[in-house]
């Protein structure tokens, strides 16, 4: 009576042990990375639409000419900061306005930037 004997042998299980070592770390690794991305793409699109609101609000009140360079969202949006660049254009009566939003993600600082021109004349 000869039985079909089916099984792994211990080589056998010690190369799938050594390929799921190799294997693993890898895949853990592009997880953290797509991870990391889909935050600062999240993140991207809540800073730019910061961005917008506030320098469309700056431009329309025209405290752009008076408000500090520099500020937060406040309360409502704690991780992310501004900062905002005045460069004068040497032709005609225009002002570039660079509006910069910093926020993190897993400790190093990302920004987004906005810029537009405005007249100085009134």
């Amino acid at each position: 009576m000869n039985r079909d004997r089916r099984a792994f042998t211990f080589v056998e299980i010690l190369a799938a042990m050594a390929f799921m070592g190799i294997l693993i770390p890898v895949v853990v690794s592009a997880l953290l990375v797509s991870n990391r991305a889909a935050v600062v793409s999240e993140r991207s699109s809540v800073a730019m639409q910061l961005a917008e609101n506030r320098l469309n609000l700056m431009v329309i009140d025209d405290s752009w000419t008076s408000e500090s360079s520099r500020g937060d969202f406040g309360d409502q949006w704690p991780d992310y900061r501004w900062e905002l660049t005045k460069i004068d254009w040497q032709t005609g009566a225009m002002t570039e306005l660079s509006f910069d939003v910093i926020f993190q993600v897993q400790g190093r600082d990302h920004d987004v930037r906005l810029t537009t021109l405005v007249s100085d004349t009134q």
